[in-house]
């Protein structure tokens, strides 16, 4: 399992403001490209968010889930994308100072992804999930 983490400027209601609206996703996490569809409940537990992966023509279509939930605290879903497989990701906020410590855990849990050792599967979701934080940081101070 990867873990990341990044100092947001922005208190822990707005950062988690940006994970709760489902329509954001594709602003902050790699890979998303565009919203097909955001279930009414998210971020609820069963929730999904619909979402699509790649540059067209190759487009991929799939879903993230809502595991569990702490509103306003902690975030895990199994982010689904095939062909690579699925991944758990736990997205935490903690109270530091003015601002949020913001904390990803993420790692394969099944598919291809799965299969590559973890040695080469970490530093690849490290890569990802950095720009992820930075992005996700930049949605949240922005508002």
């Amino acid at each position: 399992m990867t873990t990341n983490r990044r100092h947001v400027d922005a208190p822990p209601g707005k950062v988690w403001d940006v994970l709760a609206d489902g329509w954001l996703y594709p602003l902050w996490v790699v890979g998303a490209t565009r919203m097909r569809q955001v279930d009414e409940t998210w971020p609820a537990p069963g929730a999904k968010l619909h979402h699509s992966a790649g540059v067209w023509p190759l487009v991929i279509d799939d879903t993230t889930e809502v595991l569990e939930v702490m509103p306003g605290a902690a975030l895990r879903l199994k982010a689904r994308g095939w062909p690579a497989g699925e991944a758990e990701v736990l997205l935490t906020l903690t109270p530091e100072g003015e601002g949020t410590l913001v904390e990803i855990r993420e790692d394969a849990v099944s598919g291809p992804g799965r299969l590559m050792p973890a040695p080469l599967r970490s530093p690849l979701l490290t890569w990802r999930n950095r720009e992820t934080l930075r992005r996700l940081a930049s949605v949240a101070e922005g508002r």
